[in-house]
């Protein structure tokens, strides 16, 4: 008989339950044929039209072989650049890191930069993939309830009370501004606050800013500002509507290149290589005004998310300042968000994303919508909504 095999512990983590509602809504969408998905994390646009040009000129030009595991000179010199004209940071493209999306870097740098049963601080709600990423490689995760009154971002006196708690710093602190669900941005003397904290306490800071470009009139600054220390995530998915090419890059302080350049080169190779050359035109004048259309379209719909929200009477709603989500409470209607997202959409058509998926605590009532998608399919998504939570 052969011996029975399980699998590893560390890969019992929390599913990303969004993935769920997308299967169900595609199945939805077979039967019904009247899906608005409002749940997806992703631009509803294609890539600019520069990108796709220089896409198929890599297909008629380029060999596509394997690249250098951190990326093509060309495409980490126009993010250098990119990050010292948006900045205003001395970037060179030796700081820079191309990844396999931005997840594959937080995987190389988590496993760089942490080693098991090192304590890793977060924000609550916060991205999932964060939390089940540094769990699976045997870190504990502090999580750190976050309200209205932070406007739902650490500050440096709950780390300071974190610290006091564990009775050391913690090894890594995880920040997200613009924040994805709630859209939140740390305010620019907090975020450096927190960076000069993690510098004089020996806390890695990742800064994550894969958001940067989305947002509405509210500043928006950069970790690399105040440290050199702090990581800074990039990604070409958000603001620049490219989420399915896989191209996401790291700022490293010096001392994590190599163990990252070691990391990469074994766990992927190389980022996607038509993607990286395709890339580089994403960082040009003309990408960025097709890019900007896109910011203007998601203000107007936010706009109208936040206006017909309140109108439905919802709960407390936190204040999008940038990405493209509105997250907001449901318990009027329910204390159970898996439960009420799937009837929202057996009922109406309109996909839209438990909290739970942010929240391990509170999030059985809150919903994260994104209006990342037409004006026209939003407004009777809501008008949809509306009409349901009426009867």
């Amino acid at each position: 008989m052969p011996v029975a095999r399980e699998p590893s512990r560390r890969s019992a983590v929390e599913p990303f339950h969004v993935m769920s509602v997308l299967a169900a809504a595609a199945r939805r969408q077979e039967t019904h044929g009247d899906v608005i998905s409002l749940c997806a994390g992703q631009p509803s646009t294609p890539a600019p039209a520069p990108v796709l040009a220089a896409a198929r000129r890599a297909l008629d030009t380029e060999i596509l072989g394997y690249t250098e595991a951190v990326g093509i000179r060309p495409l980490r010199e126009v993010i250098a650049a990119y990050h010292r004209r948006r900045d205003g940071v001395d970037v060179s493209a030796d700081d820079v890191v191309v990844t396999t999306g931005s997840s594959g870097g937080f995987t190389a740098l988590f496993l760089a930069a942490f080693d098991p049963g090192d304590t890793v601080v977060m924000a609550r709600p916060g991205y999932p993939a964060y939390r089940n990423t540094l769990q699976a490689l045997g870190c504990r995760v502090h999580e750190i309830a976050c309200g209205a009154d932070t406007r739902y971002q650490p500050s440096v006196a709950r780390l300071e009370a974190v610290t006091a708690e564990l009775g050391h710093a913690p090894a890594g602190l995880v920040v997200a501004s613009p924040a994805n669900p709630t859209g939140t941005i740390i305010d620019a003397d907090e975020l450096a606050a927190l960076a000069r904290w993690c510098e004089s306490s020996g806390t890695l800071l990742i800064s994550d800013e894969i958001y940067h470009g989305v947002t509405y009139g509210r500043e928006c600054a950069s970790a690399w500002r105040t440290s050199r220390e702090a990581v800074v995530m990039g990604s070409v998915s958000k603001y620049f509507s490219m989420t399915g090419w896989r191209i996401g890059w790291m700022l490293l302080p010096e001392y994590l290149r190599e163990p990252v350049d070691r990391l990469v080169g074994n766990l992927t190779i190389c980022p996607p290589a038509d993607a990286q050359f395709a890339a580089v035109a994403a960082f040009t004048d003309d990408s960025t005004a097709e890019l900007d259309l896109h910011v203007q379209r998601y203000a107007r719909n936010r706009d109208l998310v936040l206006r017909r929200l309140g109108e439905l009477g919802v709960g407390e709603i936190a204040p999008p300042d940038g990405a493209f989500y509105a997250y907001f409470d449901v318990s009027r209607w329910t204390d159970d968000s898996v439960a009420w997202c799937a009837r929202i959409l057996h009922r109406t058509g309109v996909a839209l994303t438990p909290g739970v998926d942010f929240d391990t605590v509170d999030g059985r009532h809150t919903v994260r919508l994104s209006f990342a998608g037409a004006t026209d399919e939003i407004a009777e998504a809501m008008d949809r909504l509306e009409a349901e939570l009426a009867r």
